[in-house]
């Protein structure tokens, strides 16, 4: 494999749909970001003009040579220039297992504290979702406490957030 990390294209939103297999998948991608499931290439794009402005919010895909195999977003929350937050972290369903999440997350965090300077990182990542928080963590990610828990109504159910951060050494 020969992974890289650039801006996101828009025709990156043709591959990158079709990794939502279910409504239950794509919510614990994007919680209540996009109204209806399935996402279709011009929803994703659609959210992306409006809420993507490459400065407080940038878009990342990974590609392996040619193929599509990853997507993430980092923006600062808040207005605090020394943090990056990581969102709609997703990779192709049909390579997961091949350490293709815990790349995305590294090269994203590496970008992070390297080229934009902050000083940590942070997400939000549903209780529901083992897998991501086992992903999380093995890049160093590490639980933190919240006054109060964020949560979204998905599905007919509640589901809460855990925060976590990584922090530059």
């Amino acid at each position: 494999m020969h992974l890289t990390l650039r801006p996101y294209q828009p025709t990156d939103a043709n591959a990158i749909t079709t990794w939502l297999k279910s409504e239950y998948l794509m919510r614990q991608w994007c919680a209540d970001r996009y109204e209806r499931y399935p996402v279709i290439p011009d929803d994703m794009n659609s959210y992306y003009h409006q809420y993507i402005d490459g400065h407080d919010s940038i878009a990342l895909t990974m590609v392996d040579g040619e193929d599509t195999v990853g997507y993430i977003t980092l923006r600062i929350p808040a207005d605090d220039r020394t943090e990056q937050r990581l969102g709609f972290v997703i990779v192709d369903d049909s390579k997961r297992g091949k350490g293709l999440g815990k790349a995305l997350v590294s090269m994203t965090v590496d970008y992070a504290f390297s080229k934009l300077g902050v000083t940590k990182v942070s997400l939000g990542v549903f209780e529901n979702n083992p897998a991501a928080i086992r992903c999380y963590e093995s890049v160093g990610f590490h639980r933190v406490a919240r006054q109060e828990t964020e949560c979204y109504e998905c599905l007919g159910e509640t589901w809460n957030c855990i925060e976590m951060e990584l922090s530059a050494v």
